[in-house]
């Protein structure tokens, strides 16, 4: 990692660039969300974006959600990468939630919860607007930080934990706009390097100057 660079000051440009953005899953609720999360994993944002509308007039919050059973969840998200764990997932959630008045908004609480991990559960709070307690580290993110040097290696946890040593807390909502930038500019292959709001700064670009 690049210990010259002032990274607190560096990746400005880029909360800048996507200051307000919403995360590309389409929700209208911290149920809805919390869901559309759990199904995500290791699936795309657009495809559960199909998916997610029949779901939820299906099942409109997690007391509809208990009262499901596998087979008839199957029949919804059975074109879902993983559907079977997911399945069990959302059922064991929503016995134990039971309202979505209860849904945790802390990493601990909602780590605790079957199919939540750490990135899960910095969406989460993102989108609700709640002050992080980490870096959210997905794919994209996991290829971006390293390229742009204010991480390396490709383990998400130690991704994360890079970058939450090296900037200040108030900015660890830094991991989606990184997210944004590898979705977007930083793309795997021919990256749009000149339109990049970091490229000053980019280890990956200015090696190739």
């Amino acid at each position: 990692m690049n210990q010259k660079i002032d990274w607190a000051e560096s990746i400005q440009p880029l909360l800048k660039k996507y200051k307000g953005k919403k995360h590309p899953l389409d929700y209208e609720n911290l149920y809805q969300l919390v869901v559309a999360v759990i199904l995500s994993a290791q699936d795309s944002d657009k495809h559960i974006n199909q998916v997610a509308p029949s779901f939820f007039k299906a099942f409109p919050d997690m007391q509809s959600l208990a009262r499901a059973d596998e087979h008839l969840l199957h029949s919804y998200i059975n074109s879902v990468r993983n559907f079977g764990n997911k399945t069990n997932w959302l059922l064991e959630l929503a016995c134990t939630v039971k309202e979505d008045a209860n849904i945790p908004l802390t990493m601990e609480g909602l780590t605790a919860l079957k199919g939540i991990g750490r990135k899960s559960a910095n969406v989460i709070m993102r989108e609700m607007g709640k002050k992080p307690e980490g870096v959210i580290v997905d794919l994209h993110v996991v290829r971006v930080a390293p390229r742009l040097g204010i991480a390396t290696g490709t383990d998400p946890k130690k991704i994360e934990k890079q970058i939450m040593e090296t900037v200040p807390q108030k900015y660890w909502g830094v991991g989606m706009d990184i997210s944004f930038l590898g979705r977007e500019i930083c793309r795997p292959t021919n990256p749009k390097c000149t339109e990049c709001p970091m490229k000053n700064v980019c280890v990956f670009y200015n090696s190739k100057k």
